[in-house]
């Protein structure tokens, strides 16, 4: 092998014979941690340019510890920018049902309005009221000339039989209800 222009003798394939001395044991720590092939052999290309660059290969006392250290450190840093990658696409992608969703979404809607609309009025009424957002318990009472706490207890059993129903509904084996 030729000298290099500063004239030291550099060992012939050493960098290379630390590269594949140890290359196998860093991708399988890199995979551990980031289980993608792809990731972990950036990990480990990482570390070695880490060690690469300044020669510091060359005073490396124990260079298989150091080199799992650097990978790991690597990986984790990685990892950790995946997990919070994939944070902000969960929640971008939660905030904007796909078309399965809104066809769910819908089909529960109709039926949710189905069975608000077979309730009978003495329960409708509050539930609707309450549900605008508008009015405060005491305003809908006084609309309705009911006592606050009788009109409280006629939303609650609404809602109480509106998540019996849901419930009914989704139970497996349970009847589609949709057509009732």
């Amino acid at each position: 092998m030729p000298e290099p222009e500063t004239g030291e003798a550099r060992p012939a394939g050493s960098f290379a014979e630390l590269v594949s001395a140890h290359s196998r044991v860093l991708y399988r720590i890199a995979f551990t941690v980031l289980r993608r092939a792809s990731d972990a052999e950036d990990a480990v290309q990482e570390a070695f340019l880490a060690v690469c660059l300044g020669e510091r290969w060359r005073q490396l006392h124990d260079p298989r510890a150091y080199l799992a250290q650097t990978v790991w450190r690597h990986a984790i840093r990685q990892r950790r920018a995946q997990l919070r990658q994939q944070e902000l696409t969960i929640e971008i992608t939660s905030r904007r049902p796909g078309p399965e969703q809104l066809a769910i979404g819908n089909d529960l809607s109709r039926w949710l309005q189905t069975r608000i609309d077979a309730l009978p009025e003495t329960l409708r009424l509050p539930l609707a009221l309450s549900s605008a957002g508008d009015l405060k318990l005491v305003e809908i009472a006084h609309l309705l000339e009911l006592p606050e706490g009788t009109v409280r207890r006629r939303i609650h059993d609404a809602r109480q039989r509106l998540r019996r129903e849901l419930a009914e509904r989704a139970a497996p084996g349970a009847q589609n209800l949709q057509g009732e």
